[in-house]
């Protein structure tokens, strides 16, 4: 392991990219997000995506150069087209754009379609939180979850995120994907030809493996058996059937080089807290956040992203020698 800076990170992220045909401003919303997810202590969204976006930009399946468009066909929806290009630009600009009309209407959708890998789903809704707004997130991805009692992947994991703020403390942050844990975890493991836990997976004959490889061969196993699954379909017709993009099925993997691009999409809910209960709002999120810190030995939710984050920004993050050896050449 090598220790590095949150700023090295990002210099050498937008250098790797700039090396894949991505232009300097998509580069930089990529590397925030990677940085970002090494320093929450998500490694499995942080650098080492980087060798597959790279790839991807390179080959043309992402487009690296894409500009994304945006529209507001009503005042509470916005739509914007990613265009085949990665998630966080098209992100940034639907959220820039979310947070200055939801104070004026009260609720924004926000749609986001032929898209990208969107990577640690809690972190666009904390920057909802932060800005005073209570923020929903849901997206899909490539197939890697079977409906319940299928025989082949259809969903996505489809992670889930909500967030709003808390007076006098950090915000309230839940991320979860509907998959046990996130399938970025088993690439990981069999990236480093590390066993999974049982249960996490199941193989392509649908038989449960502590195998990674056979695992991403497989399908994962929803979160919460029939409900994480059921979850999964509203995710699915939230993500891609609302903005028109490419269910789980149709996608092509965020793994890879090849194929057509992957065009999933993300949707957002964006509220304004004084637009529904005002002062009381915040006064009823703080009272239940303080009944639930006064039971002993419970954390709330998300809480541990910032204290990793904090030790990050001070002193660094580990990086597997491998992986920064392989993007150092790339760079």
């Amino acid at each position: 392991m090598t220790v590095k800076t949150l700023d090295e990170l990002r210099g050498l992220t937008c250098r790797v990219l700039a090396n894949a045909n991505t232009s300097p401003g998509n580069a930089a919303a990529v590397a925030d997000a990677l940085v970002a997810a090494e320093a929450d202590g998500m490694p499995s969204h942080g650098m080492s995506r980087l060798v597959a976006y790279a790839g991807q930009a390179a080959s043309g399946k992402v487009d690296g150069q894409a500009v994304p468009e945006l529209s507001q066909p009503k005042p509470a929806v916005i739509k914007v087209d990613a265009r085949s290009g990665f998630a966080y630009p098209a992100m940034n600009m639907g959220l820039d754009t979310a947070i200055d009309v939801a104070p004026e209407v009260g609720a924004v959708a926000v749609g986001i379609a032929n898209s990208h890998h969107s990577g640690v789903a809690g972190h666009p809704v904390e920057r909802l939180a932060r800005a005073g707004l209570i923020g929903l997130f849901f997206c899909n991805g490539p197939a890697g979850l079977a409906p319940w009692q299928g025989n082949r992947a259809l969903y996505g994991t489809n992670p889930m995120a909500f967030a709003c703020p808390v007076e006098g403390r950090e915000p309230l942050v839940i991320d979860l994907s509907l998959s046990k844990v996130a399938r970025g975890k088993v690439k990981l493991a069999a990236d480093r030809g590390e066993p999974i836990p049982e249960g996490w997976a199941v193989d392509a004959e649908g038989k449960p493996t502590t195998d990674a490889a056979a695992g991403m061969a497989g399908w994962m196993v929803p979160a919460g058996d029939a409900k994480g699954a059921a979850l999964a379909l509203v995710v699915e017709l939230l993500a891609a059937g609302l903005t028109g993009s490419c269910f789980g099925f149709e996608a092509s993997s965020f793994f890879t080089a090849e194929g057509a691009p992957p065009n999933v999409g993300q949707f957002f809910l964006v509220l304004d807290p004084e637009a529904f209960g005002g002062p009381v709002t915040a006064e009823r999120i703080a009272t239940l956040i303080q009944a639930i810190d006064e039971q002993p030995d419970t954390r709330i939710p998300g809480q541990r992203r910032f204290e990793l984050r904090a030790k990050a920004h001070a002193e660094g993050v580990d990086v597997p020698d491998g992986l920064l050896g392989q993007l150092e050449a790339m760079a």
